[in-house]
């Protein structure tokens, strides 16, 4: 909605009181409306005090100190500034204009100033859109447009020499020589996902579809870093349209020295999942992407070496509306020790890895077993195969892909059991009580998933294949899993469905730290290929 326009002329102001029509009713006037009389207000008139009232009865009070009360006219003083009779507003998406300075030694203040007779407008290249974000670093203005990013000179300019050498050189300017960086690149309109620590910059340009680092090297690709596929499809992804744009969201971790960003399609209305989003994170300590985050942060930043971001909270899956209201944004601390790991939001998330296994990559190969270095608390959720090739489906009446697929392998922990001598049947732990009445019965443990040996956590691999066309064994028949390669997923044992609180029957160690070091498998060629 747009704002009235007052003009104002003069610095003199003037308090208008009108008198009421008929002796009855009470002049209420005190000041402002409502200043006090012993704190300068005006006092309240009555009906006793003006006998005389008009219908066109005015008191005119003068603010200003030299003036006289009640005079016959006033002086109109000093004139604020100079009013056009038809102002007429120009928009320059590409210009930076500057104001007047701000003297500390005299204290004289004209950063309000923008002198009309000065020239005092610096334009980049319109060809390039617009201005995006401004960032100001040592004696240097970089300036962000949507297809461009640039350097400015601040009170300095260049001088190019007719070899087209170029020497900067001190200057009364203000904003000396825009000079562009090397590169088509630009933030797009997408100046939130800026972020900076020492002299790197981060940024996407969702034109491009790549996320940009800026340095004392130029601008580079950092999505190229193994990630390149990844964000030209995930930016492409983000609607961008009238009314319903998506965002994304940068900041720098200082805590772990990572560039985190999120993308975000736009939510109309909060629910329990809410929109796509995804957050990853920038390590430039080995040159690639390390890790995706479950959290949907609205602000990053880092603060005496502190991570912090803003977000909604999300209880047992939903953002817990109240009153068809939506929930306002809370400030979190990251990596606090008060906290549960993996905690986010209100919320606990489990961690999860996924690995490749390809060694020579031209063998078909049987893998048998999983293994793995580090700490207990960790499952096998899936292990798939490489495709097996392209067939026609007749039920379904479509072509697909099959793959080979096993069992998933229970923590060292959830996949405890004993046998009861009762009646000779397995009780997991997590009935332990119920049946013997303590969660520490004197019995044998066994493990159904992951075993301990010689501290290092070892599984056998169950084939639950479904049998494919002229396979004489399959499934639960036949060990290990075949194919060229397997892709396989491990994460943090526990049930995060609904945030329960857990116990040591239902996850290992709750909150506590899990430590993944390497994983393994054995496996023997197929068919001596």
């Amino acid at each position: 909605m747009a704002g009235a326009v007052i003009e104002v002329k003069y610095f003199n102001t003037f308090v208008l009181k009108k008198t009421v029509k008929n002796t009855s009713e009470t002049i209420v006037w005190n000041g402002s409306f409502g200043i006090p009389a012993d704190q300068g207000g005006y006092p309240a008139m009555t009906a006793s005090t003006q006998t005389t009232v008009d219908e066109s009865n005015w008191i005119l009070e003068e603010s200003r100190i030299r003036g006289g009360y009640n005079n016959t006219n006033v002086d109109y003083g000093v004139r604020a500034y100079l009013v056009e009779e038809e102002p007429n507003s120009t928009i320059r998406f590409n210009s930076l204009i500057y104001s007047g300075i701000f003297n500390s030694r005299t204290g004289i203040n004209n950063t309000n100033v923008f002198s009309t007779a000065d020239d005092i407008t610096k334009s980049a290249d319109p060809a390039n859109a617009s201005i995006q974000k401004l960032y100001a670093e040592d004696t240097n203005l970089v300036i962000f447009q949507e297809l461009k990013v640039s350097r400015a000179l601040i009170d300095k300019d260049a001088i190019y020499s007719a070899e087209g050498g170029g020497t900067v050189t001190s200057s009364n300017l203000v904003i000396g020589v825009i000079q562009p960086y090397v590169g088509e690149y630009g933030i797009s309109k997408d100046p939130g996902s800026f972020a900076v620590y020492g002299y790197r910059k981060y940024f996407s340009d969702k034109n491009n579809n790549v996320i940009l680092r800026l340095s004392r090297d130029g601008l580079e690709e950092i999505s190229r870093y193994g990630m390149s596929d990844y964000f030209r499809d995930e930016l492409s992804n983000i609607d961008s349209s009238f009314g319903a744009p998506g965002k994304i969201i940068g900041g720098y971790d200082i805590h772990n020295n990572q560039y985190v960003i999120s993308t975000q399609n736009f939510e109309a209305a909060y629910n329990a999942n809410g929109a796509p989003y995804n957050t990853v994170s920038f390590d430039e300590k080995v040159k690639g992407w390390t890790s995706f985050y479950d959290y949907k942060p609205s602000q990053m930043f880092s603060l005496r070496n502190k991570f912090y971001s803003t977000g909604k909270a999300n209880f047992f899956g939903t953002l817990k509306p109240v009153w068809g209201v939506e929930p306002h944004d809370n400030l979190y601390q990251h990596y606090s020790a008060d906290v549960n790991r993996s905690f986010f939001y209100e919320r606990n998330y489990p961690s999860t890895v996924t690995f490749i296994f390809n060694p020579n990559p031209s063998t078909s190969k049987n893998f048998k077993t999983i293994s793995y270095e580090g700490m207990s608390g960790w499952q096998l959720n899936t292990l798939v195969s490489d495709d097996t090739g392209t067939n026609y489906d007749s039920t379904l009446i479509k072509w697909n892909n099959s793959n080979d697929t096993t069992n998933s392998a229970l923590s060292y922990l959830l996949g405890e059991y004993v046998i009861n001598p009762a009646n000779g049947q397995p009780v997991t732990r997590a009935n332990y009580n119920a049946v013997f009445g303590t969660t520490q019965p004197g019995l044998p443990r066994f493990h159904a998933g992951f075993d301990r040996k010689e501290n290092r956590y070892v599984t056998n691999l169950i084939n639950n294949s479904v049998v494919a066309e002229g396979e004489i064994i399959f499934g639960t028949d036949m060990s290990g899993i075949k194919g060229y390669y397997v892709t396989g997923v491990f994460s943090t044992d526990g049930d995060y469905s609904t945030n329960i609180s857990y116990n040591n029957n239902t996850a290992t160690d709750p909150g506590g730290e899990k430590q993944l070091f390497a994983v393994g498998s054995d496996y023997i060629r197929n068919n001596g290929y």
